[in-house]
């Protein structure tokens, strides 16, 4: 290492911060490739006496870093606090697991015995999880209170075998007597979907011990939804349920609603964005009708709820004196209702708890409960198309035994029947001419109909290696075609993408993707083929970085682009 960098590095350091116990390097920059990068912060570990919170947040640690960190750690016994979030900006992938397996390892020679472990925005993926899946089934974290992992990037493999790792922890605890006793999980925006969702209410079931649970922007629909529901029953200490941006329909708020019912410690529910629509909140409110005295906000904004059923929630929280806010902002009520909503708790005395309603979608026109059933039946069968497997309705008790329905022959496909309803299933049962086919019948001198057809394919995305590969050679059969025509306008292409994307306004009015994560997990493995002309390339950069809402729910897949597009 150069003098000067030694320099600096001292001049970090001294601005780290010593008290109760906690040394803290957070938000120092700090880069630790190799041993010699990190003798200084060994240097305070080692003279550190009574250590038991380390803050390495906001620095940056390599493999080599960590492995005489680690050494540093292992005879720090009395280590119970580690905050290691977003410590590996810029590190492969394949740098985090023996980074983390190094520093685990550490913890259990020392024999730590940890209440808090934080490994929040490290975009490790589900490979990462098994970097840590050691330290969760060791003696270390029988006594664990609180696990964070938000931001991970885990994807329903990184979350079932996280859920077996707790499991694991909380058989081997209890064996000694001492069983583990979790307070706090948080695992947002890491696409658990309906599968990884699943195996950790495994988990939450057997733990029970459960206070917060922060699971927002997962893709989580009902069935995934509804096993939550279930081991939220055997929590009873629970007092925070945040699963905002996931998808519950009626089936899944229903649900949710019944454990409510059971619940009484309860103070925040936060099922904002989570489309619980009118029939949903009619059941939520219900449950709030009936018991949540503790209650202190409730959030069911921006789920479809209309006229009726937003008046009903109001009137439910009329003896909900410790009530500090109600969001139903984003909903389908009009200027007439929101007055109304505003006349029901002014005359209970309650009128500051009701949050902004400026985004109000305006009144619509009620469906008939035919209508509504019929589309909940119909988004449960793309659901199927998708893999969702049906959770049988179980007592919570019996979450473990779910079982899988059984596969039923698949009909054939062809490339306008995956392009009218995209799906992973469909897009495996095309063939391995799936590629040829799709570009064949694109017209690749059509911009619009060009982004169509790569949006439809990025949305069937998914980490397994079988989609994720029919996903990547269709979309190189596609691009290569297109890119490769001289008629083609690739800056029309990328200021389309970006419209459609809703990263750029057009004064037309056009319907964005649901969910970026495919295309930007696509657009990822895009920008490194040779036929991606690298010209668009900063325009793109620029506007991924620009703060936006939409991406904000795909902060991993957003990282790994921005990661790739640097590289370039």
């Amino acid at each position: 290492m150069a003098s000067e960098d030694i320099t600096k590095l001292v001049e970090s350091l001294a601005k780290t911060k010593v008290g109760g116990g906690q040394l803290s390097f957070k938000g120092q920059s700090l880069k630790l490739n190799t041993a010699e990068d990190a003798e200084e912060v060994i240097k305070q570990i080692e003279e550190f006496d009574g250590l038991e919170a380390l803050r390495l947040e906001g620095n940056t640690v390599g493999v080599e870093a960590a492995k005489v960190i680690a050494k540093a750690l292992e005879k720090k016994s009395e280590l119970k606090r580690c905050h290691w979030s977003d410590m590996f900006t810029g590190r492969l992938r394949s740098e985090i697991p023996p980074a983390l397996i190094s520093l685990g390892d550490a913890l259990i020679t020392a024999g730590a015995q940890l209440v808090e472990l934080d490994l929040s925005d490290n975009a490790f993926g589900p490979d990462g999880v098994r970097g840590f899946e050691a330290l969760l089934k060791s003696p270390a974290c029988y006594t664990l209170q609180e696990l964070k992992l938000n931001n991970c990037g885990m994807g329903i493999g990184g979350g079932k075998i996280l859920a077996a790792a707790l499991k694991d922890c909380h058989r081997k605890s209890s064996a000694q007597g001492k069983p583990l006793a979790l307070k706090i999980f948080v695992a947002g925006r890491n696409r658990l979907e309906n599968d990884g969702a699943t195996a950790l209410a495994e988990a939450f079931g057997i733990i029970g011990t459960l206070e917060e649970v922060h699971m927002p922007q997962n893709g989580i629909n009902h069935p995934g939804i509804t096993a939550l529901a279930q081991a939220f029953a055997i929590n009873p200490l629970l007092k925070v349920i945040n699963l905002n941006d996931n998808t519950f329909t009626e089936k899944g708020a229903v649900a949710m609603a019944e454990t409510l019912k059971a619940l009484r410690q309860i103070e925040v529910i936060n099922f904002g964005d989570c489309l619980v629509r009118s029939k949903g909140a009619v059941a939520i409110a219900d449950a709030v009708k009936e018991g949540l005295h503790k209650l202190k906000e409730l959030n069911l904004s921006f789920c479809e709820i209309k006229r009726d059923a937003a008046l009903t929630v109001a009137e439910a929280v009329e003896d909900k004196t410790e009530l500090e806010k109600l969001d139903l902002n984003g909903n389908c009520l009009g200027e007439e209702v929101c007055e109304q909503l505003h006349e029901i708790l002014e005359g209970f005395n309650m009128a500051s708890v009701l949050g902004s309603l400026s985004d109000d979608e305006g009144e619509e026109e009620d469906e008939d409960e035919e209508e509504d059933e019929d589309e909940e039946e119909e988004e449960q069968k793309q659901l199927e198309e998708r893999g969702a497997e049906e959770q049988e309705s179980l007592t919570p008790k019996k979450i473990i035994d779910s079982q899988a329905s059984t596969p039923v022959p698949s009909p054939p496909v062809d490339v306008a029947t995956f392009l009218a309803f995209p799906s992973p299933e469909k897009l495996l049962r095309l063939g391995p001419k799936c590629s040829v086919l799709i570009a064949q019948q694109t017209d690749t001198s059509d911009v619009e109909k060009v982004v169509a057809t790569l949006l439809r394919i990025s949305s069937v995305f998914k980490d397994e290696a079988s989609v994720k590969t029919a996903v990547h050679e269709t979309t190189d059969a596609l691009m290569k075609k297109a890119f490769s025509s001289a008629t083609f306008n690739s800056d029309a292409f990328i200021t389309n993408l970006l419209v459609h994307m809703g990263l750029l306004k057009s004064e037309e009015k056009i319907k964005t993707v649901p969910s970026l994560y495919g295309i930007l997990m696509t657009l990822n493995h895009m920008v490194q083929q040779d036929y991606f002309p690298k010209s668009l390339a900063p325009v793109l950069s620029a506007f991924v970085t620009k703060p936006n809402r939409a991406l904000d729910s795909c902060s991993f897949a957003r990282h790994m682009l921005l990661q790739t597009l640097h590289q370039l």
